[in-house]
């Protein structure tokens, strides 16, 4: 017979999982998501089931199951790796009217588990006739329909406003859940060219999309009249986006854009976004931390040279910083960039990054030094945008070349990482591309 799918309410009842390993894991924090009031009973548990504990999240037995143990439960999970104690739970359970989940042997429990997704406030759970991979996928594929605004979850109007949204460092999978929900429901989107533009064509015929894009050292929509673009719409009834690159408060100007909605009482939401500072150095093989090299991050911007009257930046004190220094906007200058921290006292051999195009499936990347950065830029024709990390993290190279075979799955999924065609691994000396 197919199980009877119903939501329980937890909150505040006794729950008992039998096992501590990675699966009771998993069970428990959904449970404590709902509020229940959970008894793990098992002699040995994982690192962070120990964590809830010592934490007071749940009670932990230190010891094998006993028959007692359910006595005033609600409900029960079999999670450990012996199929006879999860036996004995499920038969305990049913004497006492509890339902129980087996996890290693379904029908032998009262009770399924569904694939459970959450998105803004709705649970979606789903059963597949003891397919869990079946049920899983399905799951996945309706919560991201909802976030994506395939499926529209509200009847309700939106109401206008302007959402500022950090769309992530290019790679449309990057943008937050909440950043895709908003621009699905959007009247109008202002967009730039950093943001994910891939997901510009998804959006519904009657969307206006306005361009504002600004081309460094070339054409750009003035901000002001961007600021005036946000109030418009907003006070002519329209929910409007704005959709930015990275995040848009590091050095995206969505302050002022902030700012200017907030003086013309237009209502304003934030939705921060992922920074491509640390986010392109990522795909490309660089942290931008790392234990025992680097215990400091600066992320510093380079519109203005460091001897233009207007810079605000302490290139000296950079200079005498041992961790890790990201520049964004720095292509253009990274000649006099290199030298000013270099002045400032850092090594001429410093390792360098530069990293074009981010997430994409146009990104490069070069590996050079402060002494040499700015030739093997030139050499390499790298052009905005890029983002540069200066230090010792910039010299790192993983213990071992990642798997091929790997490599390939990973690219079918999205264009997260390194791409057939966007550069080779290089040697791992200074001015190689990677």
């Amino acid at each position: 017979m197919d199980p009877y799918l119903v939501g329980l309410d937890l909150a505040g009842r006794r729950v008992v999982v039998a096992g501590g390993g990675t699966v009771a894991q998993r069970r428990i924090t959904g449970l404590l998501a709902a509020g229940a009031d959970v008894l793990v009973v098992a002699p040995e548990v994982t690192p962070a089931v120990e964590g809830m504990a010592g934490a007071g999240e749940i009670t932990w037995a230190p010891r094998g199951f006993a028959d007692a143990d359910l006595d005033g439960a609600w409900y029960a999970l079999a999670c450990t790796d012996v199929p006879a104690v999860n036996a004995a739970v499920a038969e305990g359970a049913d004497r006492r009217r509890i339902f129980c989940v087996r996890a290693d042997a379904a029908p032998g429990g009262s009770a399924v588990t569904p694939a459970v997704g959450r998105h803004d406030g709705l649970t979606v759970g789903v059963l597949a006739g003891r397919a869990p991979r079946r049920s899983a996928a399905v799951r996945t594929a309706l919560v991201e329909a909802l976030q994506t605004g395939l499926v529209d979850d509200t009847a309700d109007p939106v109401t206008p406003g302007v959402a500022l949204v950090g769309g992530g460092p290019g790679d449309p999978e990057l943008i937050t859940v909440r950043g895709r929900r908003l621009l699905a429901r959007a009247d109008v989107v202002v967009t730039d060219r950093l943001g994910p533009r891939d997901l510009l064509d998804s959006l519904a015929p009657h969307v206006e999309v306005v361009d504002a894009s600004k081309i460094p050292y070339g054409r750009a929509m003035n901000q002001a009249r961007i600021n005036e673009l946000l109030v418009e719409h907003a006070r002519a009834g329209r929910f409007v986006v704005r959709l930015k690159g990275g995040d848009p408060y590091v050095f995206g100007r969505g302050f002022e854009e902030v700012q200017a909605c907030a003086e013309a009482g237009v209502p304003v939401t934030v939705v921060p976004g992922v920074t491509s500072a640390f986010a392109a150095p990522a795909v490309a093989d660089v942290p931008v931390s790392h234990r025992g090299v680097a215990h400091e991050v600066v992320v510093v911007s380079g519109h203005v040279a460091p001897d233009d009257p207007r810079s605000l930046v302490d290139w000296p004190a950079l200079g005498r910083l041992r961790g890790t220094v990201v520049l964004l906007m720095a292509v253009e200058r990274i000649g006099a960039f290199a030298a000013a921290l270099v002045d400032g006292g850092r090594a001429p051999d410093t390792p360098v990054a530069v990293v074009q195009d981010g997430t994409m499936r146009i990104q490069r990347s070069v590996r050079a030094t402060l002494a040499t950065v700015a030739d093997v830029v030139r050499e390499h024709a790298i052009s905005p945008p890029a983002v540069v990390v200066v230090g010792a993290v910039a010299g790192l190279r993983p213990l071992a070349p990642p798997d091929p075979a790997l490599r390939s799955r990973n690219a079918a999924l999205g264009p997260v990482g390194q791409r057939p065609g966007s550069g080779v691994r290089g040697s791992g000396h200074p001015g190689s591309a990677v």
